[in-house]
């Protein structure tokens, strides 16, 4: 908690919504990697402020950081300002110019609002993504580069991949990991705070003492839907700092600059940050999932390489037993049983009078009973995942199929392939 409060100071950030750390959090972690990052979040939430942690605690840190707003450059100009361009490629290109892809080999590069690239863009950008290569536009020769990419947008973009704007695999590609930063209407309890703190920062810009809320003028604001969310927030309180004599505000003065029952812009928006903050509550469940599963084969391992050179299998089975229950259940602990009977039946070294056995041969039937055992928990996790959700759904086979990402076809044939 000491070191995600030292990075809000660091980058002026305020707040300590859960969502807030959380994404704060992710940042941190995915940081040393390379792995792609997605950012989602409506307009005005604050969403450049994730690529920079990235970037400030990756091993790039020492090399460009390039943020491109790519919904404010046209799109006839987009190819050439990202890839670069030769001389006399298009009329006006009177010289040979480096994109930003070049510039910043070595770095990171920050996409904000990627949903707008167009179609022929988004194809060059998943080139660069798959191998590091991409082309000049008026050239034929490869080049290569070696560059992190953050993305963000405020769209849809499952609605967006649905209606044709925004390729698919593209979208994969640039969501290994999604961080989700929250709306400023789902961190009441930080507007007091970001208010004091827009109000003394103008205060000292503008020389002039800060504004105060009274206790119903705070309420107005925790209650109000905050369609341009911090940017909104921001702009209101330089405005308000900027007009008013009077250096308390009251609820009625507020309700001039922002009254009761405005139509928020972004409603639409709700539903989908829904959508995608339960996509990230599945996937940590399902990276949880995974984990443990690790952790158990691995036990698993250690376990089996001692049953495979202990010569009295059986009775080290019936004094591991309650362990191994505990850890795989009953029907994996049959398997490994019924495994080490036909290991003992089958003749292989098991069966020679040697006290050594070659690593090699321990190895290969290890992996084979691995394989089996991470097959059958998968297949249990999958079947407990398919409960979970249509008991969630009322049995409704077409909302679950949806909410799990298959089609209803394939939903129903693993109902009738597990009897559910």
């Amino acid at each position: 908690m000491e070191f995600i409060q030292n990075i809000k100071q660091k980058f002026g950030i305020v707040g300590y919504d859960y969502a807030l750390h959380r994404a704060l959090e992710k940042a941190i972690q995915v940081a040393p990697t390379d792995i792609s990052v997605l950012v989602l979040g409506e307009s005005g939430v604050g969403k450049e402020f994730i690529p920079k942690i990235i970037h400030q605690f990756s091993s790039r840190k020492h090399h460009s950081y390039i943020a491109v707003n790519c919904g404010a450059i046209p799109e006839g100009t987009i190819d050439s300002e990202l890839f670069g361009h030769e001389k006399g490629s298009f009329t006006g290109a009177t010289s040979m110019r480096k994109g930003y892809f070049e510039g910043a080999n070595g770095g990171t590069i920050f996409l904000d609002e990627v949903g707008e690239l167009p179609l022929t863009t988004q194809v060059r950008l998943l080139r660069v993504l798959e191998s590091g290569e991409f082309i000049k536009v008026g050239s034929s020769k490869i080049q290569k580069t070696n560059i992190r990419i953050v993305a963000a947008t405020n769209l849809n973009m499952i609605e967006s991949i649905q209606k044709g704007k925004f390729r698919e695999d593209l979208y994969y590609r640039l969501n290994t990991v999604q961080i989700n930063v929250p709306s400023l209407r789902f961190r009441k309890d930080d507007i007091k705070l970001l208010f004091k703190k827009f109000s003394n920062d103008f205060a000292e810009k503008y020389h002039m003492p800060s504004i105060t809320l009274t206790q119903e003028s705070l309420k107005y604001l925790e209650n109000y839907s905050w369609p341009g969310n911090i940017r909104q927030l921001k702009n209101l309180t330089e405005q308000i700092s900027v007009v008013e004599k009077n250096r308390e505000v009251s609820v009625e003065k507020l309700k001039e600059y922002i009254p009761e029952n405005v139509p928020s812009i972004s409603c639409s928006y709700s539903k989908n940050e829904t959508f995608f903050q339960g996509l990230s509550r599945e996937r940590d469940f399902l990276y949880k999932i995974l984990f443990d599963m690790k952790k158990n084969l691995n036990n698993l391992k250690n376990i089996t390489f001692q049953l495979i050179k202990n010569h009295e299998n059986t009775r080290f089975i019936e004094k591991n037993q309650e362990l191994m229950e505990k850890v795989f259940g009953k029907m994996i602990h049959n398997n490994i049983n019924n495994s080490i009977f036909q290991l003992e039946e089958t003749p292989n070294p098991l069966s020679s009078s040697s006290d050594d056995l070659d690593y090699e041969e321990v190895e290969d039937n290890s992996s084979k009973l691995s394989n089996d055992l991470s097959s059958f928990s998968l297949q249990k996790k999958e079947i407990e995942f398919i409960q979970k959700t249509l008991k969630k759904n009322n049995g409704k086979r077409r909302k679950t199929a949806k909410e799990l990402g298959i089609s209803e076809r394939t939903l129903y044939r693993k109902i009738k392939q597990y009897g559910l």
